[in-house]
């Protein structure tokens, strides 16, 4: 939990990002939260009425603090994806929360700002097709529910193949790993995969999950990625759309390393590159 603010004052106090370029969300309306997640379930987060098993399979110990964090995440999302509209490339210092499905949370995800993101911005018709791209460690199975059979929304999860979740529904495209991969592999297939993506696809806007624990030092991830991998990777999908001017949301996601230092050292990563290229 401590890394969001983190890495915010990582990103200020070393000149990546000013102050001015930081806006504070608000907290996601309930209207928009409830057109993804039932209002049974965002109702419970936020007057804490969950249950035990519930909390468990969230992962994550039920506070107030917990709630209003998670609204305001998921508004993060939602106002990133308005300004990478106008501005070509936005980030959200927060979400990209694949693994909560409609009526739960799950692997340390309480709502699925993506979804909610995708589905206002829709709605309000600012967009139509879009396109996740989910480089966590850990398969989008949130992103993969949410959006089955939606011929409009192309979710991309590229992950290891025996990590978690166990059970795995289908993405749009789908790639899994196998444990020790390293850079050049990973790149490679990450490379082909986006070319093929966007040979097919046309998105309006990009949302991209850059999950830091395909990083070798990771507790949990099992990829064998090296930290300049992990800043090349960063340049490949940022160029990619970039290039093509087409609108690029830049999410947190998953990541934990050794130390709090590491994990925010890492997840910088993605905005510094983000910034050389503005």
């Amino acid at each position: 939990m401590a890394k969001f603010n983190g890495l915010y004052h990582y990103l200020i106090n070393n000149d990546v990002l000013k102050e001015k370029d930081v806006i504070e969300p608000g907290l996601v309306d309930f209207g928009n939260l409830c057109s993804v997640h039932t209002p049974e379930y965002a109702n419970a987060v936020w007057n804490g009425t969950l249950e035990r098993k519930e909390i468990r399979r969230m992962g994550l110990p039920w506070s107030k603090s917990l709630a209003i964090r998670s609204r305001l995440a998921v508004q993060g999302t939602i106002n990133a994806g308005l300004m990478a509209l106008q501005d070509g490339i936005s980030g959200n210092l927060a979400g990209g929360t694949h693994h909560a499905m409609p009526g739960h949370g799950e692997g340390f995800c309480v709502y699925n700002d993506v979804a909610v993101a995708v589905k206002v911005l829709r709605m309000s018709k600012w967009i139509n097709k879009v396109l996740i791209v989910d480089c966590d460690v850990h398969q989008g199975n949130g992103n993969a529910h949410f959006f089955d059979k939606n011929e409009d929304v192309f979710t991309f999860s590229m992950h290891g193949k025996k990590n978690y979740p166990f059970i795995k529904p289908s993405s749009t495209l789908d790639i899994g790993l196998d444990d020790g991969t390293g850079d050049k592999e990973y790149l490679q297939i990450l490379i082909d995969a986006l070319d093929k993506i966007l040979s097919e696809f046309s998105p309006d806007i990009v949302f991209y999950l850059g999950g830091i624990d395909p990083l070798e030092s990771d507790h949990f991830g099992r990829i064998s990625m090296s930290p300049k991998g992990l800043a090349i990777r960063e340049s490949i999908v940022i160029d990619t759309f970039t290039q093509k001017s087409i609108p690029l949301v830049l999410l947190l996601s998953g990541g934990y390393a050794p130390t709090l230092q590491e994990t925010v050292e890492a997840h910088a990563v993605m905005y510094k590159v983000a910034m050389n290229k503005i």
